[in-house]
């Protein structure tokens, strides 16, 4: 991933439960300063001048305790773990709660260049938000060739070759009440091991949609603000390909395929494409199945059970319609 910085953690748009609330108070030349590890680090027994196994690479988070051992520090003229403190070389210092470092911490901050933040947030809701965004900004990613819509609350990725409908398919589910959220080009993040979040890769071009013969199309301004999205999970990839005369595609779909994107295994189905097939619709049928699947049915399998049992009876009935029918003479032989 690209250099990240303590300037781009203040510039990170994140919105309402989201939000970090962060701003500078000093140490503004430090700026640039690298952050290179997604944690956090309470720095309560480095204040007391134990720097053994110390994180110096984390975010430092002063909180309320922080705070008040910092008064204490300075009202003792103990301030040579503070000088140690920013020997290690820390990325920046964040108060919580609206807090405000002493006089003699701000002042070894700003000589040793090393930013000092705050936030009005509480400690533990704070960090919280910074480790969403940190894992965010941090995660393994992918760029696809693809659409991604949400159907019936489940992100569903297409893939496929160029001209195969992918677009058209999406506009269709979108005019039909569903929500794009990205076109052509989706950047794929995995967020906690084994999750994959989906979002377009250039925001720039917004929800934007090239239709051939068409050109290109705002969904936004064509449909309106609820028709989009700017993030969503991928819970199902649907490959749409064109249809193949000689191949055999699956007719039951007992069998749970997936596809494998940045180590996350997701549900898979493939497609075929032909003049007079509703792609929409089966898209739709799709979606709402693997609702079904989440909540622990599973069509196909219930299907070969019931198949299972219909033989087994027909079986049965047989050999008792076989045995009933067998004459005196031949049951004593």
């Amino acid at each position: 991933m690209k250099r990240f910085s303590v300037l781009d953690l203040l510039d990170l748009e994140l919105k309402e439960h989201n939000d970090l609330e962060l701003r500078c108070i000093g140490g503004r030349a430090g700026l640039s300063r690298e952050i290179t590890i997604p944690d956090l680090n309470r720095p309560g027994l480095a204040l007391s001048g134990f720097f053994d196994k110390f994180g110096a690479a984390r975010i430092q988070i002063f909180g309320q305790g922080e705070t008040a051992y910092l008064k204490k520090l300075e009202r003792e003229g103990r301030v040579e773990t503070l000088v140690e403190l920013f020997k290690e070389d820390i990325p920046c210092a964040i108060f919580t709660h609206g807090l405000s470092p002493t006089a003699e911490f701000e002042r070894i901050a700003e000589q040793t260049s090393c930013p000092i933040l705050q936030t009005s947030l509480p400690s533990s809701e704070f960090s919280s938000r910074l480790i969403r965004a940190l894992s965010n900004v941090f995660a393994a990613k992918e760029t696809l060739h693809g659409v991604l819509v949400e159907v019936f609350g489940i992100g569903i990725l297409f893939l496929g070759d160029s001209g195969v409908g992918k677009s058209e398919a999406a506009l269709e589910l979108v005019e039909r009440g569903h929500r794009l959220v990205a076109d052509d080009a989706v950047e794929v993040r995995c967020v906690s091991g084994n999750i994959l979040m989906g979002q377009g890769a250039n925001k720039a071009l917004g929800h934007h949609m090239e239709i051939r013969g068409l050109g290109i199309i705002n969904v936004t301004h064509l449909f309106g603000v609820g028709a989009i999205r700017d993030t969503k999970q991928i819970q199902l990839i649907v490959e749409l390909e064109l249809w193949d005369a000689a191949k055999l595609y699956d007719r039951i779909g007992a069998e749970e395929k997936t596809m494998e994107i940045l180590g996350v295994k997701v549900p898979y189905l493939l497609i075929p494409v032909k003049p007079g097939r509703n792609v929409p619709i089966i898209i739709e049928t799709a979606a709402m199945n693997e609702r079904l699947k989440k909540m622990g049915y599973y069509s196909a399998r219930e299907f070969n059970q019931s198949v299972l049992k219909w033989l087994e009876s027909e079986n049965a009935r047989r050999h008792y319609l076989n045995k009933s029918s067998a004459s005196p003479d031949d049951t004593d032989s």
